[in-house]
């Protein structure tokens, strides 16, 4: 009777642990995540379908738009001049209507042909290059550069300078065009990328600009967006890297023996602008104007803490080519189905137009690359559940993860009045070349 009752409680124990094994391998299943575009999105699908637009598109949401350069103006206030970075609004009339809405001229570039279109079509901008060009770049934007547009290099470009070398070029530069170039000085806050970093460097390069009547002094650039990637204390890391500003602007006063706060003194990107604004102020801060970009359109990258009452302003609208009831591999001897029977959110497939871009999708919610399959430029795979009720001419979308690159790989940007579900304008990019 022992042995028996031994026997029955072993495969009582045994069964249980099966069963516990399968329940937790349920719960380890995935959830089905699809669904149905929401109504914005259907709004947006209906527009571009009105606008007959049947490719890669990437759409700006005037209205969201709006918002976000509203709340940069509340956020900034008059505390700080607003530099607008240029990379990540690559188009004239995307900027102009920032610039409109900001009430500012002052553009930070990062490219000499955008430089040029920039100088030629914004006359009346303040210009800060927003890293340091090799010098052949800067000759080769004096070689296009149009006189009569009514640009004054002279006064409206500052040419960033990085190091005691670079500034020699660019010297020799001035001397070869008997031009008259703004100097500002690009210091290493903390992120390690470049810039001054001691006081010698520093009393090398302000002596050699003091002594050239070709070259003058315009101010200083503190980029510091390691700040937010940090981990701990984020105003700690802030006044930190202030810190080094501060006693390397002391520095430079005290070698010019002139007081330099009149000059641009420029900080911040679209992850830190925040910090010194509203109940971050401080008027120890050694800067009068913050730069910011990204911000205004809210790419998937800037899902941050410090930016979480901007709205996401854009998306890539990629039209579904093909839409298949099942997952199939090439010579997966049914490993796509096994994947689909795990996971529901692998059983349908669908491929888009184009693909491969800094970018993940969107909506229909649930939808996510095929990890086997590999990505494609041409024809993206893309994975949902049943619940994903997308068929082909329908339309998916993506957020980008960044604006400043994706911007340019669509042609015209689509203006999208939320409003009035419609879209309401195209506006071109900026020419590469």
């Amino acid at each position: 009777m022992a042995v028996k009752s031994s026997t029955s409680r072993r495969k009582l124990l045994l069964g249980g642990l099966a069963l516990g094994a399968i329940g937790g391998a349920t719960m380890l299943r995935p959830k089905d995540q699809g669904a149905a575009h929401n109504d914005y999105f259907q709004r947006l699908s209906g527009a571009l379908d009105r606008a007959q637009l049947a490719q890669p598109t990437l759409v700006v949401d005037q209205q969201a738009l709006l918002h976000n350069i509203k709340n940069l103006n509340e956020h900034i206030g008059s505390d700080y001049h607003y530099r607008v970075v240029a990379k990540s609004l690559p188009s004239l009339p995307l900027l102009k209507t920032v610039m409109q809405g900001a009430q500012t001229q002052r553009l930070m570039m990062f490219h000499q042909p955008f430089l040029n279109q920039v100088a030629a079509e914004l006359p009346d901008s303040d210009l800060l290059m927003g890293k340091p060009m090799p010098v052949q770049a800067a000759e080769k934007f004096y070689q296009a550069f149009k006189v009569d547009s009514g640009f004054d290099s002279t006064r409206q470009l500052q040419w960033l300078i990085d190091t005691p070398e670079r500034l020699q070029q660019y010297q020799q530069l001035a001397q070869q065009l008997d031009v008259s170039l703004q100097m500002s000085i690009e210091l290493d806050v903390g992120l390690h990328r470049g810039g001054v970093s001691s006081d010698e460097q520093l009393y090398s390069m302000l002596t050699l600009i003091e002594e050239d009547p070709n070259l003058n002094l315009s101010g200083f650039m503190g980029y510091e967006p390691h700040v937010a990637k940090l981990p701990g204390d984020k105003l700690a890391a802030r006044d930190k890297a202030m810190a080094i500003y501060s006693q390397r602007l002391s520095a430079a006063e005290e070698i010019c023996g002139r007081d330099l706060r009149g000059l641009t003194l420029n900080a911040a990107g679209s992850p830190t602008y925040r910090y010194y604004c509203g109940e971050n102020r401080q008027s120890s801060f050694p800067h009068n104007e913050l730069a910011a970009g990204s911000c205004l359109v809210k790419p998937l990258n800037f899902d941050l803490p410090s930016l979480v009452d901007h709205r996401p302003a854009s998306f890539i609208a990629s039209p579904v080519l093909k839409a298949l009831d099942s997952t199939q591999l090439p010579g997966d001897f049914g490993v796509g189905k096994l994947m689909g029977l795990w996971n529901p959110n692998r059983r349908r497939t669908f491929f888009g137009y184009g693909g491969y871009w800094k970018a993940k999708p969107h909506s229909p919610v649930g939808l996510s690359y095929n990890p086997l399959f590999g990505r494609s430029t041409n024809q993206e795979m893309y994975n949902g559940s049943n619940s994903v009720p997308l068929q082909p001419d329908d339309w998916m979308f993506l957020r980008p993860t960044q604006s400043e690159f994706v911007f340019l790989q669509f042609g015209d940007i689509a203006v999208f009045d939320s409003e009035k579900s419609e879209i309401v304008d195209f506006w071109p990019v900026f020419s590469a070349t």
